[in-house]
């Protein structure tokens, strides 16, 4: 239990310092999120209140649970997002997802963190030899290992 406990507090742990990455390229850095980042922000910050709830409530499995799923769903954001970085022609823009996402109540209380309009197709330069779609992309795979392991795992 207590192994369960640990890597649900370092995965949300994580998540938020995600999340703090996002706030400093976007605030600092000027690269302004699109909409699959927005999503993948609002992913990130749902696996980290999973994991967070689940380590709390002593409930690991079902922080892990809900917290993979999550993980997944960046996992497929994260999977468009490269295929449009793949694929210059196609952009996700200004189209009804950031529409849609804008009028959230999220986007109109913390615009900050989660109002999208920038180009997806505008992922910034490579730091240490990866593309900001693909940090997540490697990150939210992590998280899922991890959580699936937590589902997994017998307990003592």
């Amino acid at each position: 239990m207590k192994n369960s406990r640990t890597v649900l507090l370092s995965i949300a742990a994580l998540c938020f310092l995600m999340l703090g990455v996002a706030m400093y390229l976007q605030h600092a850095m000027n690269m302004a999120p699109c909409p699959l980042c927005v999503i993948q922000r609002y992913l990130f910050l749902a696996i980290g209140i999973a994991c967070l709830a689940g380590a709390a409530a002593n409930r690991p499995k079902i922080g892990a649970g809900i917290g993979l799923l999550a993980a997944l769903g960046g996992l497929g954001v994260g999977a468009k997002h490269l295929y449009v970085l793949a694929n210059p022609g196609f952009s996700c823009g200004i189209d009804p997802v950031e529409t849609a996402l804008n009028k959230v109540f999220t986007a109109q209380i913390m615009p900050f963190m989660f109002e999208s309009y920038g180009a997806c197709e505008n992922a910034g330069e490579p730091f240490f030899g990866l593309s900001i779609p693909q940090w997540a992309f490697l990150w939210f795979a992590i998280f899922a290992l991890g959580l699936l392991w937590t589902l997994l795992r017998r307990q003592k």
